[in-house]
């Protein structure tokens, strides 16, 4: 109908609001009236004949109802839209020729493609279950692919967020000190202080000292490390992590006796708030051994137990008395950082910094990244990329064979059309192209429906916690997710280019067909 050249009257309602197009249909007497939105937003239309009279037309209203088609309305004067047209009459008529031809703007392949996936007819062949099985696949496989790696990524951060919140991301000590918990001490009072405050990407520093002893109750015994702490000192993670009590109240002034235990020691060796703790500290300076008494303030538990029934935390003063240190001595520094993954990029730079400053009377300082203390756990930790990357691989892989398989059924199920429109003049890649992006529609559907499924496990497992773990063997009490959006972002692009890729196989196939046995399959 929309060839160029061809004339087609439009009909001005006398409100002046509407336009109506009035189509002439070939081969019959009558025509059809039928709104100008109808006809498309690609064909460009040319005012050819002047209205006459004092009749007006609103170049935003034909705007509006045209979607956006190139009019020259040299003729027209302009008014406001929805305005009274003084002088326009009922049934008045002028005429536009479109500039290009309507089919040759629209978008062939896709129009088929997508005449194909709507088309209710679908639902009675036998390819429809087959392709509902691979939307499925896909769908199942989105889903798994989101939580696999919202899972992993949320199981190593918290993992690395408890082993941090015991001994922060860099640790600043003397260059003296072995790997023991018995340190050697440093000047509280350090030159390079104010450059690594200052250093883009340090959040907090604080004063730390560490002395190995040993807690005996009446019928228990066991080893454990006095971590003492200052006033600068951040409780956030021990107050995440808090089941009874408080965290110690510190002053500079008062030497405190209260101390945080962890609850596998307090169950191990029957303690409970409030209960005095009997500890033993071998003293350096003599073969003897200390004797201190504290009081139970608080009990933390992060489940890490590797941590929790070695740690005990209690006032930096203890420490220093233990020692027989000096006010101005402690074992070192903790560094805490906006964002682990500069960690290895700050820790270079720290240690240069102290490098800087250190001379041949002052006591040099070594600076160890919490990666490097335990190496251990997050070689651990790292091993666990692998297994999400072969999870993913797989399921790649079974959706990517589910979509060829569904495509290969689904053409051979239409190759009657094939024929036909290579009879009729289609070059093989359009046909190939009508397949892929009847491809990418069924793609996109399962991406959508797994992308629902994974995003909402994922929300109602953050907020209520529905599966749970054994601490024991997990050190988590929940299974942890970190749902990121960067992360969805290279799923979808990763999943829907790798099963794209794969679907130009199958497609590959049209090119084999001949019309002259296509239009005789059956």
């Amino acid at each position: 109908l929309f060839q160029i050249g061809h004339r087609f009257p439009v009909y001005l309602d006398d409100s002046g609001v509407k336009i109506r197009f009035l189509q002439e249909i070939p081969g019959q007497n009558t025509h059809s009236r039928t709104d100008l939105q109808n006809v498309g937003s690609s064909v460009q239309l040319q005012c050819v004949n002047d209205i006459g009279g004092n009749a007006v037309i609103s170049q935003k209203m034909l705007a509006q109802s045209f979607f956006g088609f190139d009019l020259h309305t040299k003729r027209c004067r302009i008014v406001a839209k929805g305005k009274k047209k003084e002088g326009m009459k009922h049934g008045y008529y002028c005429y536009f020729y479109p500039k290009q031809s309507i089919v040759a703007s629209i978008n062939f392949e896709r129009f088929v493609a997508r005449r194909i996936f709507s088309d209710k007819e679908n639902k009675k062949r036998f390819s429809r279950s087959i392709l509902s099985f691979a939307l499925f696949g896909i769908a199942f496989g989105m889903a798994i692919m989101i939580l696999s790696v919202a899972i992993v990524t949320g199981f190593k951060k918290e993992i690395r967020n408890k082993v941090i919140g015991f001994g922060a991301h860099i640790q600043l000590e003397n260059f003296d000190s072995n790997t023991s918990f018995e340190t050697l001490p440093i000047q509280a009072d350090q030159p390079w202080l104010a450059d690594l405050r200052r250093l883009k990407g340090i959040q907090h520093l604080s004063v730390f000292g560490t002395k190995p002893g040993i807690i005996k109750t009446d019928g228990e015994i066991a080893g454990m490390i006095l971590k003492g702490v200052g006033t600068d000192f951040d409780w956030t993670f021990f107050k995440s992590n808090l089941v009874e009590g408080n965290v110690l109240q510190l002053n500079d002034s008062l030497t405190s006796d209260k101390v945080m235990i962890s609850a596998t020691l307090a169950v191990q060796l029957r303690l409970k708030l409030g209960d005095p703790l009997y500890c033993y500290f071998l003293d350096q300076g003599s073969s003897g051994q200390r004797m201190r008494r504290f009081y139970i303030s608080g009990i933390y538990r992060t489940s890490l137990e590797e941590f929790d029934k070695l740690y005990v935390l209690g006032d930096i003063q203890q420490i220093r008395k233990l020692y027989g240190w000096d006010k101005q001595q402690v074992s070192g520094y903790e560094i805490m950082l906006e964002n682990f993954d500069q960690l290895n990029e700050l820790s270079g730079q720290v240690k240069k910094m102290t490098l800087h400053y250190s001379d041949s009377d002052s006591t040099m300082v070594r600076a160890v990244s919490i990666t490097s203390r335990y190496p251990q756990i997050f070689d651990w930790l790292n091993l666990l990329d692998m297994n999400v990357w072969i999870i993913l691989g797989l399921i790649l892989v079974v959706a990517g064979f589910n979509m060829v398989s569904g495509l290969l059924i689904l053409i051979l199920e239409r190759t009657s059309m094939i024929g036909t429109l290579k009879a009729l003049g289609c070059h093989d890649f359009s046909i190939r192209k009508v397949f892929l992006y009847l491809g990418l529609f069924l793609i996109g559907r399962g991406m959508l429906w797994g992308n629902l499924v994974g995003i909402g496990i994922c929300i109602l497992q953050t907020r209520f916690g529905l599966f749970r773990l054994d601490a024991t063997t997990y050190y988590l009490e929940y299974v942890p997710v970190n749902l990121q959006l960067s992360h969805l972002l290279l799923l979808n692009f990763f999943t829907l280019l790798l099963t794209f890729l794969m679907l130009l196989l199958p497609s590959w196939y049209i090119s084999r067909i001949s019309p002259d046995k296509a239009l005789r399959f059956d």
